[in-house]
């Protein structure tokens, strides 16, 4: 069942690697902000994904997770919801068993289908960059 519970975040943020899917070169937006939160908290190797990029953050982003060098352990959603869904189906096919969904980027289907197919999952509750306690 999606959940906020301490336990399930602990276990998110335990170990690497990470990816951000929805990570933006526009520092204004979250995609962003969540990948240098990342990068803040010294959670690394942390790898953007976004098909439109070449690099965020000096970093080199990924079309997709299956394009990743290694598989993330973790990822952090950042995309609309309908996008969301897919990148859930992306994880399952994958083996990437815990995702967390920041605020704007969930739906309902997308939390229904994790509870469906047994990944962890994190929605409907804080971002990332609180409990990271991200700085500008």
């Amino acid at each position: 069942m999606p959940s906020t519970d301490a336990a399930r975040i602990d276990a998110f943020l335990a170990a690497g690697p990470w990816a951000v899917v929805g990570a933006s070169n526009d520092r204004a937006k979250y995609g962003n902000k969540v990948l240098r939160c990342y990068l803040q908290a010294g959670k690394t190797p942390v790898h953007p994904v976004n098909p439109r990029e070449r690099e965020i953050e000096g970093l080199a982003a990924y079309a997709s997770l299956s394009a990743l060098p290694a598989l993330p352990r973790a990822v952090s959603i950042i995309t609309p919801p309908e996008v969301t869904e897919a990148v859930v189906e992306e994880c399952a096919a994958l083996g990437i068993r815990h995702l967390w969904m920041q605020p704007g980027a969930e739906s309902a289907q997308a939390v229904a289908r994790c509870e469906e197919l047994g990944l962890e999952c994190i929605a409907g509750g804080p971002c990332l960059l609180v409990v990271l306690r991200y700085r500008e």
